[in-house]
């Protein structure tokens, strides 16, 4: 991989290998989830959602990056208890799961899911809340966050 170029932030983006890779994604949650293919370019790509409790066989590419989200929140979910998925010809499935939200995060989340956006700030809450509510779960800003976070590790050298 190139060293970062200064001034221009990193971009994840998915490998083009040829090389098939077939996994199963299996949503083991309770909420609708949407797999976001990450494309060649670094931007998300959506595919059909998968309901609760069910699975779907996939074929993908090896280093293929994928993210997945609640389809109704657009929260982020784990997949194999992390935040991307990595397509590999020896990975066979991708467990979706919760993460372990923190209270502050769930109320966050059960606000969100009760007001409308434009009475966020009719609440009687603290000032920096009003902020938090509005700053939705987005996809381009955790791929940015995590572009940040990988270039941070492979400038350390220490990379999992």
């Amino acid at each position: 991989m190139a060293p970062p170029v200064p001034g221009v932030a990193p971009c994840l983006r998915s490998v083009n290998t040829g090389e098939l890779s077939e996994v199963v994604f299996n949503n083991w949650s309770p909420r609708s989830v949407l797999p976001v293919w990450v494309d060649f370019d670094g931007r998300p790509r959506h595919y059909p959602v998968l309901q609760p409790r069910s699975g779907r066989r996939m074929y993908s590419y090896r280093g293929h990056l994928w993210l997945f989200r609640d389809a109704g929140t657009n929260d982020g979910l784990l997949v194999n208890q992390q935040e991307l998925f990595i397509a590999a010809p020896n990975v066979i499935k991708a467990d979706i799961t919760l993460p372990v939200f923190t209270l502050k995060e769930r109320c966050l989340q059960v606000v969100r899911s009760l007001v409308k956006p434009v009475d966020y700030r009719k609440l009687d809450i603290v000032r920096s809340l009003y902020e938090e509510l509005e700053d939705h779960p987005d996809v381009k800003k955790d791929l940015q966050r995590l572009s940040l976070e990988r270039s941070e590790i492979l400038r350390n050298g220490v990379l999992e």
